[in-house]
């Protein structure tokens, strides 16, 4: 179940997170990250496992967990930005392959506006945090 749960967790942060599956690869910190979540969710693991859960339930528990503060997703939310308010920049980066690349580099980009807004689940539909990541979209596009 150990292999499982990291391979389930590396799949998630490559979809959802690539800015940390990046940092993770040039930090040659990827085995070390996946087994140090894994182990911190081990307990609930077996508390499931106790409880008489499903192997499939608990794997789904456990990345929900494992998960929880990779969630928004930054990435995601920039990534939607660019596909719905710069629909020809997103065709553009994407026919050119480098969508991801610009994406991850608008997360940094905009790191200071997601920090003031203390961007969250709670507030990733607030359209004042939309308006200013649409604005320093903006200021890094050419």
């Amino acid at each position: 179940m150990q292999s499982n749960l990291k391979e389930k967790l590396w799949a998630f942060i490559i979809h959802n997170n690539p800015e940390l599956m990046f940092n993770l690869q040039a930090e040659y910190s990827v085995t070390r990250h996946l087994e140090d979540k894994v182990a911190k969710v081990m307990p609930f693991v077996l508390k499931l496992l106790e409880q008489g859960k499903s192997g499939p339930a608990i794997e789904e528990l456990a990345l929900e967990a494992m998960t929880e503060e990779l969630r928004p997703s930054r990435f995601l939310y920039l990534k939607g930005i660019l596909k719905n308010e710069f629909p020809a920049e997103y065709e553009s980066y994407k026919e050119a392959g480098v969508l991801t690349y610009e994406t991850v580099n608008l997360i940094d980009h905009c790191q200071e506006v997601f920090d003031v807004f203390a961007f969250s689940v709670e507030n990733e539909q607030d359209q004042k945090l939309r308006h200013a990541i649409i604005a320093k979209v903006h200021d890094y596009l050419p």
